[in-house]
C-alpha cells in the first residue's frame, strides 16, 4: 500500500518542481500551453510510418528540461507509468500490418512494426511535452492560462477540481486499506470478495467528503472563478518563446531532417 499511495502523491511533487526560479518557469503559462499544443499537433500529424521523421521533436523537451532543471528521473517514471495505455494501443499493429516495409539484413520488417514504433515514439513526445508542462507552470497556472485563452470555464473548473480530488479519493482509498490490513489476523479479510463492498464504501465516503470541501470552499466566497495571485503578462520574450519554437515544430513537421541530412552527408 505504501507504495500505491507513494505513486499516487508523487503527484504533487510536479508542482513543488513548479515552483522553482528558471528562465522557463519565469515565462508566462500561456506562452507555454499555445507551445506545447503546437508541439503536440505537428508530433500527432505525423505519418503513421513516421520514426526518424519524429527524432528532431526530442530536443524540445530536452532543453526546456536543461534550462528548467527539471529531475529527468521523476519525468521517466510518470512515463513509465502510463506506458501500458499506449503499448496496448499499438501492439496489434505487427498483425495487423504483415506486409514487409524495411529490410535490415536477414531481418524483415513489417510495416506494423514501423507503425508501432511510430505510436511510441509520439506516445513519449506528447507525453513527455505534457509532463514538462506542468513542471514548468504547475497544474493551477495551466488552467488559469487555459481559461485566459477562452477555454470554456466550466472545462477548466471541472478540470482543475478532477486534478484536486485525486488527492481525495487516493487519501480515502489509502485510510480504507490501511484500516483493513490492521484489523486484519493472518490474511483474513484481504481477499478479493470484500473489494467490492470496499469500493461502494470509498465512493460514499469520498462524495461525503468532497461535500464538505465545496460546503467549505463556497463559506471562502468562491464563484467558479480561478483566482490567483500571480498576475499574467505577455512580453517581448514570450512572443519570441511561441514564434520560434513553433517555426522550429513546423520546419521538423514539413521535413524530415534526418532524411536531408543523411542526403547532405551520406551521398
Amino acid at each position: 500500500m505504501a507504495r500505491i499511495e507513494s505513486t499516487f502523491f508523487d503527484i504533487g511533487a510536479m508542482d513543488a518542481i513548479s515552483g522553482q526560479d528558471t528562465p522557463v518557469h519565469r515565462l508566462d503559462p500561456r506562452a507555454k500551453v499555445l507551445t506545447t499544443l503546437i508541439f503536440i499537433v505537428c508530433v500527432v500529424s505525423s505519418d503513421k510510418y513516421e520514426v526518424s521523421g519524429l527524432m528532431p521533436f526530442f530536443i524540445y523537451p530536452s532543453v526546456l528540461i536543461a534550462i528548467g532543471s527539471l529531475p529527468l528521473k521523476v519525468l521517466s517514471r510518470k512515463v513509465l507509468l502510463v506506458s501500458p495505455f499506449a503499448l496496448f494501443i499499438g501492439i496489434f499493429n505487427p498483425f495487423l500490418d504483415p506486409d514487409p516495409m524495411a529490410q535490415i539484413g536477414p531481418v524483415t520488417i513489417s510495416g506494423g512494426w514501423v507503425s508501432f514504433a511510430s505510436i511510441m515514439i509520439r506516445f513519449v513526445l506528447t507525453v513527455g511535452a505534457a509532463l514538462v508542462l506542468i513542471a514548468t507552470t504547475g497544474f493551477l497556472s495551466v488552467c488559469m492560462a487555459l481559461d485566459r485563452m477562452g477555454v470554456p470555464r466550466i472545462f477548466v473548473v471541472q478540470l482543475l477540481f478532477l486534478y484536486r480530488y485525486l488527492f481525495v479519493l487516493v487519501d480515502e482509498g489509502s485510510r480504507m486499506v490501511r484500516a483493513r490490513a490492521l484489523r486484519s489476523f493472518q490474511g483474513r479479510g484481504m481477499g478479493i470478495r470484500v473489494f467490492g463492498s470496499m469500493a461502494g464504501n470509498l465512493l460514499l465516503r469520498t462524495l461525503d467528503r468532497a461535500q464538505r470541501i465545496h460546503l467549505a470552499m463556497l463559506c471562502r466566497g468562491f464563484d467558479g472563478t480561478i483566482k490567483v495571485y500571480k498576475p499574467m503578462r505577455i512580453r517581448g520574450r514570450e512572443i519570441l518563446f511561441v514564434l520560434v519554437w513553433g517555426t522550429v515544430f513546423v520546419a521538423m513537421r514539413v521535413y524530415n531532417l534526418p532524411q536531408l541530412l543523411g542526403g547532405v552527408f551520406l551521398p
